[in-house]
């Protein structure tokens, strides 16, 4: 049956057209009920179950189906998701609701709908005879999506009363509409609201925990009076915004002080780019990454960013007047040049709330349900929930949703929803690190699965079209010990003209992944592998990243190869690109590498092949540092774990090699040869990588350290940089170019993914080039993948598809990539972080040389070069006197009592893992030498344990916990 639907659409121009489209009606839909006589095998996909029993409810004693609206699908998630849930049929009007209005939500019910054992069961009611209404005269949408719930729901209950009567089944309509629920009890159908039909599931009364409390207004804490300023209505702000009474911006909470938090404007405007926002009132109940409007507020009431450290030790939310007394300590008298444009939060745009990992703070009340949450994250704020299970939840791990937040309660409200484990297990600290930093980390589903290609496999004749068979190379991989994704090999030979071919070779992965699919989707969205101590979290399932894209030697593997033709002073006189099939000779470890380039007697194709790659590759890096390339230091730590319990048992910096710098050299060639090709080919659509050059302030403390050893820096341009870094050498101070090259990372600015289409400035700041991207690792980057499938067009080797020629679609990729490269980043630290707290653990106490990086108004941030760790010397303690402290910013240097520290300055620290605070433990480091009297900590203390009133707490005994991940 063919009906046609209208509406109108107001067009760019301002006009209104009218739009008809058909709209086809079945007879042939499933209800999905198993052995239902009327629809017989109709359904397709999974199924209810035919007798439900599970959950047993008090309200409804007979088996059931449950038909929630769409308000309880995007609000009460977590309670649809518990395994007690079963047996949920999912209108296509619900979820079409949902998928408009929360994608997040829209892609977490696909997922229930996809897992066999929940038996959600969508049912197209939109397209079936007896289940669809039209829009009534003078009805509005949401009114009539109502309806056509109402409709279905009884619709369900006359179809299940034609089963057999032993079959008897009734389907239970769940809403938190009061007037839509009053209408479907009239109708004659079973309504419930979620919270009536949760609290009657006796068998299951941890499920009340993971209700939401959906009214922000209708929540307040009893008796509480107004603490906050009311929201403005979004059209007030829109209007605001357009008018310039407000600014729009990303609401971003100081780590370090509750009170205050930063927002910064969108738009290209420079003016105002960045307001402060101080006090409680101000940031008016504004949470972390909310896209919040602000109003500026006038010049006189403008304040500077503080530098008091506050924490919110959980006060009782009654004591206001406290609140106004710490906002006091904030306002210290400042020079005027340092204030910064100052406003409040009028209103939220965009809440970008997300389930939060943290702990329980357990009420004092004695049977209260009512307690605090602690999440992880520093800059969140206290979550307050209700929940049943404190006793059993105290000293775990847990995550909790934010449900909203009242007027007049100090904190927002939220629910549990889910326990992860006990605090301080390995397990359970890397889940909490990967949910914190949004690392994508779920088994990949049945979905991307399928379209990995069948084992056992092998390159077929249709796998060589368009690919040159380079087989009879001598191709060998240089990677780190242990290595099981291997992207890329190298070869380099003699030509007959006396000239030297050099080969870089690249997994083929986009041979494998496909545009478009769930495959490719989901690597898109995982967007990099994320490595951390003792795991990986990979961008592409296992049988890619370690199997059949791994260029492991002995086997035949699909590449992309990019191929030089070089003179003997690694002048590249020809480049060509082709896809091909190669079978390395030997995976190699750099160490393996460099003994063979250094053996005097290994003479073979392998080994002759390494001493010309690295030969070239010492050119190729002395004319890169020439025009400007920066050698920079970072120092990276390698874990040894014991082999049975996987604990950290030594820990140490990396040695770089020869060959480290051999592999790298070309693979900055390949990655800059292919920015080239793809943007001739595609000067509007190509993905590449700019590294921008850091402001001149951000230079400001590198120079003022290297005066403070009478060295001069000059950072007009990188190439100023660079020579001024190479000269920077101290023969009494062997380390000191090291430390400034640390320095010198820390003013740089994040390189980025970027489309061509999109900006003009292409330059590579770090590496002097003027362009770049990313070709040589796609097994674990998704951009490579995309500038492989660029390059395959340019060279005729793929044809092209929408996505890839729409510049918009690839800045938004770009968008998403650039954040998951970042948030990788933090997690890895992470992971180290808290693998260096169970080091230290078991080492007890130690005492190292250090040398100070930078220096703070009350404390010196130094590192170790032993284990490349970098920590915080605090020269202030609560309850003990307060030494005599004097900070020059200009030097700059910190005088403590009659000692004055410089930036480099040597001195010796003592490192102990401090569990004082569960929640954060962290490495805190104490000053040895040089001896201050009353600051100083003794040689002799071997039986210091600042542990020891944890150690009390005898279910907490072993635990050991990660510091804030974030």
């Amino acid at each position: 049956m063919l009906k046609s639907k209208t509406f109108l659409k107001k067009t760019r121009a301002g006009g209104v057209m009218k739009i008809v489209r058909e709209h086809y009606l079945r007879d042939d839909i499933g209800c999905g009920a198993p052995g239902c006589v009327a629809c017989g095998d109709a359904h397709e996909g999974p199924v209810l179950e035919p007798q439900p029993l599970d959950p047993a409810s008090s309200l409804c004693p007979q088996p059931h189906y449950l038909l929630p609206d769409t308000n309880v699908l995007l609000h009460q998630i977590d309670v649809l998701e518990d395994p007690a849930i079963r047996n949920v049929i999912v209108l296509q009007t619900v979820l079409q609701e949902v998928r408009n209005r929360s994608a997040p939500v829209y892609k977490r019910i696909r997922d229930v709908t996809n897992n066999q054992e929940k038996h959600f069961y969508t049912f197209t009611n939109e397209h079936h005879r007896e289940t669809y209404v039209e829009q009534e005269q003078g009805e509005n949408a949401n009114d009539r999506n109502d309806r056509a719930i109402r409709v279905a729901a009884k619709w369900y209950n006359e179809h299940l009363k034609k089963m057999s009567a032993e079959n008897q089944l009734q389907v239970v309509f769940i809403t938190n509409d009061r007037r839509n629920k009053e209408k479907a009890i009239e109708e004659g159908i079973p309504a419930f609201t979620c919270e009536e039909y949760v609290k009657s599931l006796t068998a299951n009364p941890e499920l009340i925990d993971r209700l939401a409390c959906l009214s922000e207004e209708g929540s307040e804490i009893e008796s509480g009076k107004v603490i906050f300023s009311e929201h403005l209505p979004l059209s007030k702000l829109q209007q605001g915004i357009k008018s310039g009474t407000y600014l729009q911006g990303t609401f971003r909470a100081s780590r370090e002080n509750y009170l205050e938090a930063t927002v910064w404007v969108h738009g290209d405007t420079e003016e105002n780019k960045e307001i402060i926002l101080q006090g409680l009132k101000n940031l008016n109940r504004a949470i972390h990454e909310d896209i919040v409007a602000v109003e500026l507020l006038p010049k006189n009431q403008w304040v500077a960013p503080s530098s008091v450290v506050l924490h919110d030790e959980g006060q009782n939310e009654d004591d206001v007047e406290k609140e106004e007394e710490r906002e006091r300590i904030l306002k210290t008298a400042v020079n005027e040049k340092m204030l910064k444009p100052t406003g409040r939060v009028v209103g939220i745009i965009k809440r970008n709330w997300r389930p939060y990992c943290g702990m329980l703070s357990k009420s004092d009340i004695k049977e209260s349900r009512r307690h605090l949450f602690t999440p992880a994250d520093k800059r969140i704020p206290r979550i307050r929930i209700e929940t049943r299970q404190a006793s059993t939840l105290e000293g775990r791990r847990i995550i909790v949703a934010v449900d909203g937040w009242p007027r007049n309660s100090r904190y927002p409200n939220g629910h549990f929803v889910k326990n992860l484990g006990e605090v301080g297990d390995k397990e359970t600290e890397t889940e909490v690190l990967l949910l914190e930093h949004d690392v994508p980390h779920q088994p990949f589903s049945q979905a991307v699965l399928s379209f990995l290609p069948k084992m056992p496999w092998s390159i077929t004749e249709k796998d060589m079209k368009n690919r040159e068979d380079l087989r009879h190379l001598c191709v060998c991989s240089v990677d780190p010990p242990g290595c099981t994704d291997i992207d890329d090999a190298l070869h380099c030979r003699e030509l007959e003209n006396g000239n030297l071919e050099v080969g870089v070779h690249i997994a083929d992965v986009s041979h494998f992944i496909r545009p478009g699919n769930a495959l490719d989707q989901e690597s898109a969205r995982r967007g990099t592998t994320v490595y951390l101590c003792e795991k990986r979290i990979d961008m592409v399932p296992e049988l890619l990243s370690s199997n059949l894209c791994s260029l492991r030697c002995n086997v035949d593997r699909l590449a992309f190869s990019c191929i030089w033709e070089m003179n003997h002073n690694a002048e590249i006189l020809k480049t060509r690109f082709t896809k091909s099939a190669i079978n390395s000779k030997a995976s190699l470890t750099y160490a393996e590498a460099q003994m063979r380039i250094d053996s005097a007697t290994m003479n073979d194709d392998i080994t002759t092949s390494l001493r010309g790659l690295n030969k070239l590759a010492k050119i190729l890096k002395k004319r890169r540092i020439e025009k400007g390339a920066l050698t920079l230091s970072s120092p990276e730590v390698r874990f040894h774990m014991d082999s049975e319990t996987h604990d950290p048992i030594d820990l140490q910096t990396k040695e770089l090699r020869e060959t480290n710098s051999m592999v790298e050299e070309f693979m900055l060639l390949a990655n800059i040869s292919v920015a080239k090709k793809i943007h001739e080919e595609f000067s509007e659509h190509a993905l590449l990588r700019k590294h921008p050059a850091p402001p001149p302030s951000n230079y400001e403390i590198l120079v003022k350290a290297a005066k403070s050893k009478n060295l001069e820096i000059k950072t007009d341009t990188a190439k100023s940089l660079a020579d001024s870094l190479d000269r920077a050498d101290s023969p009494s101070f062997p380390y000191l170019n090291t430390l400034l090259r640390i320095l010198a990372t820390r003013c740089m600015m994040q390189a980025v993914y970027f489309c061509s289409g999109m900006d003009n400035d292409f330059h590579h700041y770090g590496l002097a080039s003027p362009i770049y991207t990313h070709f040589t690792s796609p097994i674990r980057r998704y951009a490579d993948i995309i500038v492989h499938r660029l390059l395959a067009v340019a060279i005729g080797a793929d044809c092209t598809y929408p996505e890839l020629t729409d510049k918009h679609k690839l800045a938004d990729l770009c968008k998403n990539l650039n954040f998951r490269h970042k948030m990788a980043q933090y997690a890895q630290r992470a992971s180290v972080a808290f693998h260096t707290q169970l080091f230290f653990k078991s080492k007890g106490i130690v005492s190292e040389e250090a040398y100070i990086l930078f220096v703070r108004k009350n404390a010196i941030v130094v590192l170790i070069p032993k284990y490349g760790l970098e920590g915080t010397v605090f020269f202030e303690e609560k309850d003990k006197p307060k030494p005599r402290l004097i900070y020059d910013d200009e030097i700059p240097s910190l005088k403590i009592e009659d000692t004055v520290f410089h930036i480099f300055d040597k001195v010796k620290v003592k490192i102990v893992l401090d569990s004082s605070n569960l929640q954060h433990q962290k490495i805190r480091m104490s000053l040895v030498e040089p001896q201050i009297p009353g600051i100083s900590i003794p040689m002799d203390t071997s039986n210091m344990d600042i542990n020891e009133p944890e150690r009390k707490k005898k279910k907490l005994e072993k635990s050991t916990c990660s510091q804030n991940y974030c």
